[in-house]
C-alpha cells in the first residue's frame, strides 16, 4: 500500500449496540447502565466529561450560605449570634473538593474500565444510521442524544462590554462578585446564597418571582428574600447595559418608566436553549424545533433508531424540567435493552427551587387544577403546627395538596426546610396511582417534618365527621358497648 493510499484510508466504523451523544450526568448514567448489562457502548463528548459543573457549584454555594445564615439566626435558639466572615479562597477550595469527588465518578478512565468506548470530538449525523466524529463513522444499532441545554444570553446592546457570568463560571471563581445582578428567576436560590455570603445582590425577574409556581409559596419566599436584604426587581424588563467606573449599570423598563441599578457583574440565569445546533439532525431525518428534538411519549424521535432525553428533548418532553433526564435514563434503557413499552409522564416529575425555604412541587398547582379540573379540594397543613418545625424554630411554609372529589392526587406543593426531600412520598403516590387515603395512612416517625404531609392527607376525611348518616351509624354502634 502506498503512502498516498494509507493517508486516504478511512478509519474503520465502530458498530456498538448503543451510541450516546453527550457525556453529561444523564449520558454517563445511561452508558454505565447499558454497559453493566453487557451492551457495547460508545460515548461521545466534545467538551469535558461529566458535563456542566455549574449546578453542583451552585448547590455547594447554597449549602455554604445556609451555614452562614444559621450563624446570624442563632439568637432565635438561645445561642450567641455572629456575623459570618466568608473566606473566598476556602469557599473555592470546598467547591473544588465537591467537583473533584464528582469528577472521579465520571472520569474517562473509570468509564473505559467499565467497557465504554469514549470518543472526544464533535458528533454529526451523516445519515439515518451513522454518526461521524472527526471523520470516524459510528454505525450503532441505537443512538441516544443527551446533549443538554445552555443558557441564552439576553438580547441587550453592549452586553459584551461588561463583566458577565453564567452558572458554569461559578466553579472557577476565586472571588465572589461584590454586587451581582442576577437576571432570571431561575437564579433565585443563587441570588439568595450570594446575598447571605455578603454580596450586595439584585435579582431581576422579568415575569415575576416564580410565576409558574404556587402563588402562596412564592409569597412566602418573597418575604424571606426581602427580609434577608436581597433587592428584588419583579416585572422589569432589562433594556440595556452600560459600563461604569464601578462596574456596570443595568437599565430596566418598569410600569412607571425606566430605572437603573448598579452592579459589578451580570449573572445570567435565564432561558435555556437545547444544545443541538451542530448535530446535523436533518441528515438523520430527526425533527426538531425551538423546544428541542421532537420526541414522542417513549422519548423516540422521528428516526426510530434515535432517542433523545433530558434538556435537549422537546415534543412530548418539552414540559419536563432539566432534571427529568434522571427519569429519562431508566425509560430509555428499558426501551432499548428490554423492548418494554415506556411512557413519560411530565406531571409526575418533581420541580424544586433550592432556595431557603425550599419550594418543591409535583403535578398541578392550585390555579392550574382549578382551570383544568374544575371541582377540586385543597388540603393544607402549615409547618407552624408541626412539632419538628416548632422545635427547630423554622415554621414558615406548608404542605398543600390538590385532589379531586374522589381523593385522586392532582398535585402537591411543599414550602419549607428540606421540601426537596419531603416531596418524595407525593412523587411515589402520583407515579403509583395512589390516592390521598393511602398517604393519610402512612406510618411515620414521631417528630418528623413529613408528618405535615400525613396531616394534610388526613384532612381529606375531615368533612366525613359532619355527615349525619355517619354520625347515626356511630351512635348505633355505641349501643353495643
Amino acid at each position: 500500500m502506498s503512502d498516498g493510499t494509507a493517508k486516504a484510508a478511512k478509519p474503520a466504523a465502530l458498530t456498538p449496540d448503543i451510541c450516546v451523544i453527550g457525556a453529561g450526568a444523564n449520558g454517563i448514567a445511561l452508558a454505565i447502565a447499558a454497559a453493566t448489562f453487557g451492551a457495547p457502548v460508545v460515548l461521545v463528548e466534545r467538551n469535558a466529561i461529566g458535563g456542566d459543573r455549574g449546578p453542583l457549584a451552585t448547590q455547594a454555594l447554597i449549602a455554604i450560605s445556609a451555614r452562614a445564615q444559621a450563624l446570624r439566626d442563632a439568637a432565635r435558639l438561645g445561642l450567641a449570634a455572629a456575623e459570618p466572615q466568608p473566606n473566598p479562597a476556602q469557599i473555592h477550595d470546598h467547591i473544588q473538593r465537591a467537583l473533584s469527588a464528582d469528577r472521579a465518578n465520571h472520569s474517562a478512565e473509570r468509564l473505559a474500565a467499565l467497557g465504554i468506548t469514549v470518543i472526544r470530538g464533535e458528533a454529526h449525523f451523516t445519515s439515518r444510521s451513522t454518526v461521524t466524529v472527526d471523520g470516524r463513522p459510528i454505525k450503532a444499532r441505537r443512538f441516544v442524544i443527551a446533549t443538554g441545554a445552555h443558557v441564552v444570553s439576553p438580547a441587550m446592546p453592549r452586553l459584551d462590554s461588561v463583566p458577565v457570568l453564567y452558572e458554569s463560571d461559578l466553579a472557577g471563581l476565586t472571588r465572589l462578585p461584590e454586587r451581582p445582578i442576577v437576571i432570571g428567576d431561575a437564579g433565585v436560590a443563587l441570588a439568595q446564597a450570594l446575598r447571605r455570603l455578603g454580596c450586595l445582590a439584585n435579582l431581576v425577574a422579568p415575569d415575576g418571582l416564580l410565576a409558574d409556581r404556587d402563588e402562596e409559596a412564592a409569597m412566602i419566599l418573597r418575604r424571606r428574600l426581602l427580609r434577608e436584604g436581597l433587592d428584588l426587581h419583579e416585572g422589569c424588563e432589562p433594556l440595556r447595559v452600560e459600563r461604569s467606573r464601578s462596574g456596570l449599570r443595568l437599565v430596566l423598563a418598569t410600569p412607571s418608566g425606566e430605572t437603573t441599578i448598579e452592579g459589578s457583574h451580570l449573572l445570567v440565569c435565564g432561558q435555556r436553549r437545547p444544545a443541538i445546533g451542530s448535530l446535523d439532525l436533518d441528515l438523520a431525518g430527526i425533527r426538531h424545533d425551538a423546544s428541542g428534538i421532537s420526541v414522542d411519549r417513549s422519548l423516540r424521535t422521528s428516526n426510530r433508531r434515535v432517542h433523545a432525553m433530558g434538556a435537549c428533548a422537546g415534543g412530548a418532553a418539552a414540559a419536563s424540567p432539566d432534571r427529568a433526564g434522571d427519569d429519562h435514563v431508566g425509560l430509555v434503557l428499558r426501551s432499548i435493552l428490554f423492548r418494554q413499552p415506556v411512557k413519560i409522564d411530565p406531571a409526575s416529575e418533581p420541580r424544586v427551587v433550592w432556595s431557603r425555604p425550599q419550594i418543591a412541587a409535583i403535578g398541578l398547582t392550585e390555579a392550574e387544577a382549578l382551570a383544568r379540573a374544575g371541582a377540586i379540594r385543597v388540603l393544607r397543613w402549615p409547618f407552624s403546627e408541626n412539632a419538628a418545625a416548632q422545635a427547630a424554630g423554622e415554621t414558615d411554609g406548608f404542605v398543600k395538596a390538590v385532589v379531586d372529589r374522589k381523593g385522586r392526587i392532582l398535585g402537591a406543593t411543599i414550602v419549607g426546610d428540606d421540601a426537596g426531600e419531603l416531596i418524595a412520598p407525593w412523587c411515589i403516590a402520583m407515579r403509583a396511582g395512589l390516592g390521598v387515603s393511602e398517604l393519610a395512612g402512612m406510618p411515620l416517625p414521631a417528630f418528623a417534618r413529613a408528618d405535615a404531609s400525613r396531616r394534610a392527607a388526613l384532612s381529606f376525611h375531615a368533612t366525613l365527621t359532619t355527615r349525619p348518616a355517619l354520625r347515626r351509624l356511630i351512635g348505633f354502634l355505641r349501643r353495643f358497648g
